[in-house]
């Protein structure tokens, strides 16, 4: 998992970095490096953090 993978906790904002079409997304659980993420536009979708590394979203601006 990356750094950055590392810090995202339930609740937090992320974004994918090469779907932008799916919108700002909200963690559901980090475990093991398999992160859950609910997107508004795409639905749920479970990434593997050593290969996909989510944007942090800490303003919605």
């Amino acid at each position: 998992m990356t750094n950055m993978n590392s810090i995202l906790e339930p609740g937090m904002l992320v974004r994918h970095p090469t779907q932008p079409d799916w919108g700002t997304g909200q963690v559901q659980s980090n475990i093991a490096g398999k992160i859950t993420v609910n997107f508004p536009d795409h639905g749920k979708v479970v990434f593997d953090g050593a290969r996909v590394e989510l944007v942090p979203v800490f303003s919605d601006s």
